[in-house]
């Protein structure tokens, strides 16, 4: 008797932990979603607003194009064609969703990101990808793999991950999301692109870095680069892409060229509230 009352006293704990689970809160569905009293003011809820299932139709469930390449000429070499509640309406209140990702020949990028919303299944079905994310903090540690088709590759709620494609030809993958709106954190665009900009000198004690010119491409390929001192006088250069970001040394002699076929736009945070500019041909021709 003694065993079967603890084995009831264990059920009666199970079922309570679950009526408080179930009980718990939804998981956001968007980024903020503030409480109003007025209901007619209202516009968004966690989630959207659901139709009355007596007129749902097949159609509310159905999605056509995912067979269709994405178009890769951009900066980035990729492109995601997303599949959520905003193209299917049955996918509401479900949790998860589905994107097609094409990937432009060697180099075809989706820069690091996150999902705040949910964990990502990847699969590969044309192409050689390297893929990988890194932990939180304090660790901060990298798992990579190469993926090739067939191949699978899971990155965890939140973190920070990417895919670039190593191989000579495009490649393609499919991959889903446990939420019907994960959402998108691009972490360069985040952090140097923001709206209005981010404190140059927040950026820069962020990054740790004690120089003069902090440099983020914004559009554009930028050929950039800076000059060690005497007698060394080494040349250091390194083509940038959107997202990248260069470092010039304080009192350095560098320079930035734009070689793409479109303008270029670039941020630059420098360490001083006026660090003066020396043009090394005004300077010394002028």
């Amino acid at each position: 008797m003694k065993g079967i009352h603890s084995i009831l006293v264990v059920f009666a704990l199970l079922a309570f932990a679950c009526s408080l689970a179930s009980a718990s809160d939804a998981s956001p569905l968007q980024d903020f979603c503030v409480a109003i009293n007025d209901t007619k003011n209202g516009v968004f809820v966690n989630g959207k607003f659901c139709k009355d299932p007596k007129l749902a139709g097949a159609d509310d469930f159905f999605y056509s194009g995912l067979n269709i390449p994405g178009n890769t000429s951009n900066l980035v070499g990729s492109n995601v064609t997303t599949v959520n509640v905003d193209q299917i309406p049955g996918l509401n209140t479900l949790g998860i969703s589905l994107v097609r990702i094409d990937y432009a020949p060697y180099g075809g990028l989706i820069p690091p990101h996150t999902h705040p919303r949910g964990t990502e299944i990847l699969v590969v079905v044309e192409g050689t990808l390297y893929v990988g994310f890194v932990t939180s903090n304090t660790d901060n540690r990298l798992f990579t793999k190469v993926l090739n088709p067939g191949d699978v590759f899971v990155f965890p709620i939140g973190l920070i991950h990417f895919q670039f494609n190593i191989g000579k030809s495009r490649a393609v993958a499919f991959a889903g999301l446990s939420s019907q709106n994960a959402g998108v954190i691009t972490i360069a665009k985040a952090v140097f692109g923001s709206d209005p900009p981010i404190n140059p000198d927040v950026l820069t004690k962020a990054f740790q870095l004690d120089k003069n010119v902090m440099l983020v491409v914004l559009e554009g390929i930028l050929y950039v680069g800076f000059v060690t001192s005497n007698p060394g006088n080494l040349l250091i250069t390194k083509v940038f892409y959107p997202g990248d970001v260069f470092v010039s040394t304080v009192g350095l002699i560098h320079f930035q060229f734009n070689i793409g076929n479109i303008n270029a736009i670039a941020f630059a945070g420098l360490s001083s509230q006026n660090p003066g500019v020396i043009t090394i041909a005004n300077a010394v021709f002028g």
